[in-house]
């Protein structure tokens, strides 16, 4: 990209966001989504990101009613639709949650309309951080002041709060990436536990499928492998960290959960794919996964 339109673009990263290193290079261009960007990588810690990242008054852009609603090219679906299904997966990962820390402060980043912290405030006391108002305000309406419609940059709450901070695929939205891990910690309390759910870019999957890889979308600005997340989260001053594939609950309740959008009983035969792809999920040595889905336990 030789152009960069000030009301689109920030200026250009001319170092790696997450290491700091200057030996970036161009990787792909995205042209099927408009505006189109480009994604370059850092050559010593392989981190991927947009660059020239968008700037905020253009990302906030993607988080309106349409996004929520599906109906954008570029979207999230609406879980409150699907009535009971998802919940099987909320509520397997805060059983989970629960076997390394049973109580305390619940902060979800990226709350949406807090269907997570629902599932959480059984044992935790909930808090939510959401970009998007159309979506925070109806988390408010359930949690009240709890809820902070803005970002990881601006919120009211104090140091060593969190017992649990939850970022479920919200990690790769965020454009200085080190910044909100370092604020996840500060936030955390000793012991605290930090859920992030992102792609893996070392994955098969990722490797296949290059610039046609589906995660390369206009919201998400930070693409990671296993490696360098890792590595970041032990120089921040995680403790321990602990990596599943494809996410650490079983396939029970994604099966489950696949169930809200069925609507006759041919679509049951997405049950072969899912399962395939989480079983496929389980073949990983190294920073190689057969799949590029991972979610990472870090614990301070």
């Amino acid at each position: 990209m030789t152009y960069y339109n000030q009301k689109t673009y920030k200026k250009p990263h001319l170092s790696c966001p997450l290491c700091g290193n200057g030996f970036i290079s161009s990787l792909y261009t995205i042209n099927r989504y408009s505006p189109h960007f480009n994604v370059d990588r850092c050559s010593v810690c392989s981190f991927i990101f947009m660059n020239p990242p968008f700037t905020e008054k253009t990302l906030n852009s993607y988080y309106d009613e349409g996004y929520f609603h599906g109906s954008s090219d570029y979207s999230y679906h609406d879980e409150r639709d699907l009535k009971k299904y998802p919940s099987s997966v909320r509520d397997k990962r805060i059983k989970i949650i629960r076997r390394y820390v049973e109580g305390g402060n619940f902060l979800d980043v990226g709350a949406a309309f807090g269907l997570l912290l629902q599932t959480a405030a059984q044992y935790y006391t909930p808090y939510g951080i959401e970009v998007s108002p159309y979506a925070g305000s109806h988390a408010k309406e359930i949690f009240g002041s709890n809820i902070h419609i803005g970002t990881l940059e601006d919120h009211p709450f104090p140091e060593n709060f969190f017992s649990v901070i939850s970022m479920i695929e919200v990690l790769e939205h965020i454009d200085d990436p080190m910044d909100s891990l370092a604020e996840c910690y500060r936030l955390l309390c000793p012991g605290g536990l930090l859920v992030l759910q992102t792609a893996n870019m070392d994955g098969l999957q990722a490797k296949i499928y290059r610039d046609r890889y589906a995660y390369f979308m206009p919201g998400h600005c930070s693409y990671f492998t296993k490696a360098n997340l890792t590595g970041v989260l032990k120089k921040l001053g995680f403790r321990r960290i602990k990596v599943f594939y494809p996410v650490e609950f079983g396939l029970s309740a994604k099966l489950i959960k696949s169930k809200g959008s069925f609507r006759s009983i041919k679509d049951y035969t997405a049950w072969v794919r899912i399962a395939l792809y989480h079983l496929i999920s389980k073949f990983h040595f190294g920073n190689f996964a057969m799949t590029s889905s991972m979610v990472l336990y870090a614990f301070k």
